[in-house]
């Protein structure tokens, strides 16, 4: 058996971001694997011996305040890689109030990985997020600007997808946002309005009983997808409740990695 290789840690923006969230000092490093005030955002990347050509970068959760890299990132890359796709964990910045800020890491992480493509093997590359990670995700999927900055799929656990007040996760909302936002800018990130028929194909994980991000985020996602004509593939599993990521205590995890499993050997035909 090849041993797929040593992970390697790149930083976003070694000469400096064009952008700032105002936050300073060293990075926090909370239990669980959970890290807070990102100063350094960087992708790690976990090469397969045998590329397939596709590759994801994953968007761990923390509702914009911290993220949850392992059970939300890092645990998920032996089950990428020993299928041939390259798996990279973004780390990246909270805003802080500067709703710009994560979005221009997830494109600079795009943008590094079509960078080393030929290196990599990389020929369709994917964004992936859980929770306000699964948020960024889908912001990266639909406010993208370029081929550049547009993946060619996306795949989303939970995600909280609006930023209505009605049916948001207020903590993501009021990170990302401010507690008092425009409703221009509720609408512009609320991501249920922003579809197009050039949206990327999505798969799309929910539990009904999820009472942190309503399942409605996943549903609402899915039908402007369908009407736009966009390929989407939605799993609603009756029970779960929120955050369980790669977590073996899920209920429907062989479930869940046997559909995504096919879904992304379908998509790279």
């Amino acid at each position: 058996m090849l041993s797929a290789q040593k992970p390697v840690e790149l930083p976003l923006w070694p000469d400096g971001a064009p952008n700032t969230n105002g936050l300073t000092g060293n990075q926090e490093d909370l239990e669980g694997g959970r890290v807070a005030n990102v100063v350094n955002p960087s992708i790690t990347v976990y090469r397969p011996a045998k590329p397939n050509g596709m590759a994801v970068i994953m968007c761990p959760g923390g509702g914009y305040g911290r993220l949850a890299m392992n059970h939300e990132g890092h645990d998920m890359a032996a089950w990428f890689t020993t299928q041939g796709i390259t798996y990279a964990v973004l780390k990246y910045r909270m805003p802080n109030g500067h709703n710009e800020v994560p979005l221009s890491d997830s494109q600079q992480a795009l943008r590094i990985m079509r960078q080393h493509a030929q290196e990599w093997n990389v020929k369709k590359l994917g964004i992936m997020g859980s929770s306000a990670g699964g948020h960024l995700a889908s912001t990266t999927a639909t406010h993208f600007t370029d081929a550049e900055t547009r993946p060619d799929f996306q795949i989303l656990f939970y995600p909280v997808i609006t930023m209505d007040p009605a049916y948001t996760h207020m903590g993501s909302h009021d990170n990302l946002l401010g507690k008092n936002p425009s409703k221009e800018l509720e609408q512009k990130y609320s991501n249920e309005l922003q579809v197009t028929p050039q949206t990327p194909p999505a798969f799309i994980l929910h539990s009904s009983d999820d009472t942190v991000v309503p399942v409605a985020n996943s549903v609402n996602y899915y039908t402007a997808l369908v009407k736009n004509k966009v390929p989407a593939s939605l799993h609603i599993y009756p029970v779960g409740g929120h955050g369980w990521g790669y977590n073996d205590s899920f209920l429907y995890k062989r479930q869940w990695t046997g559909e995504l499993e096919k879904w992304l050997r379908e998509i790279n035909k």
